[in-house]
């Protein structure tokens, strides 16, 4: 006979399914019978999410204020706000948005439609921040710009603006749209355009000498982009072939995606490339993107006062990012510039993170992690176990509907002060909820407990492998936590599976030099079992990189051959700058991440004499 509970979760998986297909008597039935549930704001929800349309305010506000403050509640007003916005009803819109929690870029154009309407001044300079975006924007952000079109505050030359951004991330559908907005005699050919995005070096070979129109230079250039992805030297050989019939800015700009493409294949002419763009006398300006690279290759070339010269041309905010912090702090030490340095290092020293880490060493500090961790009481945690966010989450954890038990975990904490963000982490450590409560301890402010945020489980399991393959258990521990959180069933997008998350064909041939007799894929999610593919595998890229840690994470996460293509030619490089300038943007946050991890696992698991960060980074040598 099933349990009370076993029948409710079942019942609520068939109100989803009955709402996916819009079935509402059989929504009003399972409504009904869960109505005394935990998820029972989840089961109105679906039956009036059905007929939000035609309800009646009353019936709406009634929700809202029955689970006011909720993640549902929440949800139900941007549907409505949806509706309200659709239909311009603005009086009422504006009153129900200002109550919204989550604004996404959908609501958010309809607010700039209702604050133009009504004489807005600063809705302007707001919708002109997303008119320079070259991904799809929603249909409700449409009428905003077309006001200011009309209005004159987005000239021709922003709209040539966004073209150019659309097209660099490859989405010609923006691009033709925004043409549309082009005087008639300035318009993209849709045609040429087609073409040059099927195959670009037959564009070009087709079309040498098209340039008279501004729209056939912009296809060119976008022909040329699409060209550097697969061979800078073949976008290079014919850039010079048609240079002479363009402007200098559109030279420049030109220049800067070489050098961009360049840097992210590490080619050594980045260098060159980046300052002939800069030199040009209608410099084309870069974005953010770019002058990142700009940044790293001069980093990577130890150029310090080039670095520095980037950084300072950083939009304020960007400059506040704790990675361009420290490098500014250490341009600025190689210029004998001690105490302007100190003054950057000394506040990023006291932020727990991998730049923090590298702040505190470069003054002669240690880790630091507390002495004493805050342990929540057992009247905290009994009290946190009864907030209705965090039941909600864990019956949804329960019935794996991990997506949504995520969300309305991270709604439920999202104001939380440090004493409750630890007694949620402690529940959630106490349901196996690892990642949970890893992603929860980490938002403390001043109150912290670091057993939660860098915990440690599966040690039983983990003792024999290590020991079998005298491995850094602080090491492993800090890969794992980043792999999966802990959580031994995951599966990630690309397919790589476990703890450890493991590749098919990783674990085929991990499994292969073992002598696993009978071995099929489905046994990665086993705890041990992945725990044994998953540490052969890292001792062999170890073994493969002369046991530097830097290298062998990055091989772990990208391939050995990738962590040895990212060497310089023929220079040793600091490990700090071979992180720094690694060009996948998952690996070399990866990479960071990792080996910061093993820092505070060592501290944690008590081992004496552990290694600085920068000891760890190492130096990387050349590929020569």
């Amino acid at each position: 006979m099933k349990s009370l509970v076993a029948s409710q979760g079942e019942d609520f998986l068939a109100i989803r399914e009955a709402f996916r297909v819009g079935d509402a008597s059989r929504v009003a039935f399972y409504t009904k019978r869960l109505q005394n549930h935990v998820l029972a704001p989840y089961a109105e929800y679906y039956q009036l999410r059905l007929y939000l349309v035609t309800a009646d305010i009353g019936t709406i506000r009634a929700f809202l204020a029955r689970h006011d403050g909720s993640l549902v509640a929440d949800k139900m007003r941007g549907d409505w706000l949806r509706i309200l916005g659709k239909k311009q009803q603005w009086a009422l819109f504006t009153e129900e948005y200002s109550k919204l929690g989550n604004k996404d870029e959908d609501l958010v154009c309809y607010s700039l439609q209702q604050r133009l309407a009504a004489r807005d001044r600063a809705a302007s300079d707001e919708a002109r921040s997303l008119w320079f975006a070259g991904r799809d924007m929603p249909d409700s952000c449409a009428p905003v710009f077309n006001i200011l079109i009309a209005a004159g505050q987005i000239s021709t030359e922003d709209l040539w603006v966004r073209i150019r951004l659309a097209l660099e991330a490859g989405n010609t559908g923006v691009a033709k749209y925004t043409s549309r907005y082009l005087p008639t005699n300035q318009t993209l050919n849709e045609q040429k355009l087609k073409e040059a995005a099927k195959d670009p070096q037959r564009y070009l070979e087709k079309h040498p000498n098209d340039f008279r129109s501004r729209g056939n230079r912009e296809i060119a250039l976008f022909a040329l982009s699409q060209l550097l992805r697969s061979g800078i030297n073949q976008a290079y050989v014919r850039w010079h072939k048609i240079r002479s019939q363009f402007s200098e800015s559109d030279q420049s700009y030109f220049m800067i995606s070489l050098a961009y493409r360049a840097a992210l294949k590490q080619d050594p002419r980045a260098f060159d490339w980046f300052l002939q763009a800069a030199n040009s006398k209608q410099a084309y300006p870069l974005t953010e993107a770019k002058l990142t690279w700009k940044t790293r290759i001069m980093l990577r070339e130890g150029k310090w006062d080039l670095v520095l010269q980037c950084i300072d041309s950083m939009p304020a905010a960007m400059q506040q990012t704790d990675v361009w912090r420290y490098w500014k702090a250490r341009a600025l030490k190689t210029k004998g510039e001690l105490a302007e340095a100190n003054e950057i290092l000394a506040p990023l020293s006291h932020e727990h993170s991998y730049y923090g880490q590298l702040a505190k060493e470069e003054l002669g500090a240690m880790l630091s992690a507390p002495a004493t961790n805050y342990q929540s009481s057992m009247q905290e945690i009994i009290t946190m176990q009864q907030v209705p966010g965090i039941q909600r989450a864990l019956a949804l954890y329960r019935l794996n509907l991990r997506v949504e038990a995520n969300r309305e975990w991270v709604w439920t904490i999202r104001n939380f002060n440090d004493v409750q963000l630890l007694a949620a982490a402690e529940v959630a450590y106490r349901h196996g909820l690892y990642d949970r409560a890893i992603n929860t301890a980490i938002q403390t402010v001043s109150q912290h407990n670091f057993n939660l945020r860098y915990l440690a489980p599966y040690r039983d399991q983990m003792r024999e492998a290590l020991r079998y393959h005298e491995l850094d258990e602080a090491f492993v521990y800090g890969l794992i936590r980043q792999e999966s959180r802990f959580i031994a069933d995951i599966k990630s997008s690309a397919g790589a599976m476990g703890l450890m998350q493991l590749m098919p064909a990783t674990a085929k041939w991990v499994a292969g030099k073992l002598g696993m007799q009978n071995f099929h894929n489905h046994l990665v999610a086993d705890i041990n079992t992945n725990l044994r593919l998953g540490t052969y595998y890292l001792k062999h890229v170890l073994n493969i990189f002369d046991n530097q840690p830097l290298l062998a994470a990055a091989a772990y996460n990208a391939g050995p051959g990738r962590a040895k293509q990212w060497r310089d030619d023929i220079r040793p490089l600091e490990g700090a700058i071979y992180a720094e300038t690694i060009p996948f943007n998952e690996t070399r946050d990866y990479v960071k991440v990792v080996l910061n991890n093993s820092m505070y696992y060592a501290s944690n698991f008590g081992q004496q004499h552990i290694p600085p960060l920068k000891q760890r980074l190492g130096i990387v040598s050349p590929k020569q």
